[in-house]
């Protein structure tokens, strides 16, 4: 929904850091924890010393250079072939098939960001459910093709996505012939994929267009195969869309659609993202801009993102903290963000891909033809405790795993007192706080501005050891060169993952 009501006054005029606004660790990280997946301690003490808007091109040039992921060996198969598998193999049923395929999803959400952000945003715009065309190999060229036109042309992505095997299985594009047009495509192109609900189409123009969507039915009569257009089965009449009148085929719909209705298609699209990007209430004016940039680049998704990720608007602090996170912005951002290494028996992808079902996000496989809605939905009472205790099993296998990385996390932190903004491992008693305070900001995104909670959070990181130890001339003087510091970082992140703010972004 688009409103004026935002808090957020800032233009899209491009970010300069200030006294005012510095980059900071604060800002990196909503840098990535936005455009992609989180980023490693590493990335973010890199990022520190970068311009903000060099950044943000060469994490877009590298999404835009990406090539997508190379097929698994059955992303062609049909149904015979999927049956021969199973009947060879009885483990390998159609289940496993897609969950290999939802698996290398979540690997590649991990490893990749903006590609990757934007291949999980468009998967939740132009929905197909697994569990509905069922096929494995339709699911994995449907994935294919989101990250090919992740960053791409969206009038492309427009083209390919609706006679895409999966997409035309899902919304009955399959069942469209000339005798007996089916208009489930036609309306949600339209309602949900270019122009929204009720937003200039009307039913005539649904209607006429499903006829000229027809055709597209042909399977060489090979259960799971590649659906063909059969020129026998295209209503091959006179129709009117959008006040155009001729004997409009596929290409012609797609051509009308972006040339009578670029502003509407424009704004739809700039809105989802803007929403999705930096607030649920979006600014009028912030989309309006957007949507021309759209236009003026032939609706290049690149330039939007640019523009939008180089903003003082973007960096504003009320789009800090904005956004609920979703399963798998909680995990895999947490996830990146440690980079641990887990215990050696947990297959990392499998237990992202099964957790972040669990939690509502069953990856490539929404919850109905409007995709997730998030936001609050994330957060019901019953998804907290298991979006909790998702976050805690990470930390117990790091901690099984090598309980030495979690000190090296702590030292070197980023907003510290040395003169390149780093903690030091000198860093000693009396100066606890300004460690937990660098912990708090690295991983809650507008830090805790609440003294009751904060003391909470530093009781717990003390608790290890007696009070004297963090007093002046207490003898010994607790620092960051302790081994049990890792045992302190462990405790504190054990007990954050419940606050509240922990699930922001």
């Amino acid at each position: 929904m688009i409103s004026d009501t935002s808090c957020n006054l800032d233009s899209l005029d491009p970010y300069v850091p200030s006294a005012e606004n510095p980059w900071n660790v604060t800002r990196v990280n909503h840098l990535y924890r936005r455009i992609g997946f989180g980023a490693s301690k590493a990335e973010v003490l890199a990022a520190l010393s970068q311009n903000p808007g060099t950044l943000v091109d060469t994490l877009i040039d590298e999404a835009i250079a990406l090539n997508t992921t190379p097929p698994l060996p059955w992303s062609l198969w049909n149904r015979d072939q999927f049956d021969a598998a199973e009947d060879a193999n009885p483990d390998n049923d159609l289940n496993f098939y897609r969950q290999e395929g939802k698996n290398q999803m979540i690997g590649d959400l991990i490893q990749n960001k903006v590609r990757e952000r934007l291949t999980l945003f468009w998967s939740n715009h132009f929905v197909t459910e697994d569990d509905t065309y069922r096929s494995p190999a339709y699911q994995l060229q449907y994935y294919s093709l989101l990250q090919m036109h992740a960053i791409g042309n969206f009038r492309d992505f427009v083209y390919d996505i609706g006679i895409s095997n999966a997409m035309l299985v899902y919304l009955n594009g399959d069942e469209n012939v000339r005798d007996r047009p089916n208009e489930n495509y036609a309306r949600e192109l339209y309602e949900l994929f270019t122009l929204g609900v009720d937003n200039a189409y009307t039913e005539d123009d649904i209607q006429e267009t499903a006829k000229g969507l027809t055709g597209y039915v042909d399977n060489g009569g090979i259960s799971w195969g590649d659906i063909l257009f059969d020129p026998s089965e295209f209503s091959n009449e006179t129709k009117t869309i959008f006040g155009q009148t001729g004997n409009w085929t596929y290409d012609d719909v797609i051509n009308i659609l972006f040339q009578q209705r670029a502003t509407e298609v424009a704004t739809f699209i700039c809105s989802k993202l803007y929403a999705y990007f930096v607030s649920p209430t979006c600014s009028e004016a912030i989309v309006a801009q957007m949507a021309q940039t759209f236009i003026t680049n032939n609706f290049e998704i690149a330039p939007v993102l640019r523009q939008l990720f180089k903003s003082q608007h973007f960096f504003n602090i009320e789009a800090i903290g904005a956004i609920i996170k979703s399963p798998c912005d909680l995990l895999i951002c947490f996830y990146n963000e440690l980079g641990f290494t887990l215990d050696a028996a947990i297959n990392t992808n499998d237990f992202i891909r099964g957790s972040v079902r669990i939690l509502g996000q069953d990856v490539l496989n929404p919850i109905d033809v409007e995709g997730w809605q998030g936001d609050e939905d994330w957060i019901s009472p019953d998804l907290l405790i298991g979006r909790w205790e998702s976050a805690r099993f990470i930390i117990n296998q790091a901690l099984q795993n090598n309980l030495q990385q979690f000190r090296d996390f702590v030292v070197g932190l980023p907003i510290g007192t040395a003169a390149d903004g780093t903690l030091q491992p000198t860093l000693s008693g009396p100066e606890v706080e300004i460690v937990v305070r660098a912990i708090v900001n690295y991983f809650f995104p507008r830090g805790i501005a609440d003294d009751v909670i904060f003391n909470e959070i530093l009781g717990v990181f003390k608790e290890i050891f007696p009070p004297t130890y963090y007093e002046i001339g207490g003898s010994p003087t607790w620092d960051l060169g302790f081994n049990e510091v890792a045992d302190q970082f462990a405790a504190l992140l054990d007990y954050i993952v419940d606050i509240p703010e922990f699930q922001l972004k």
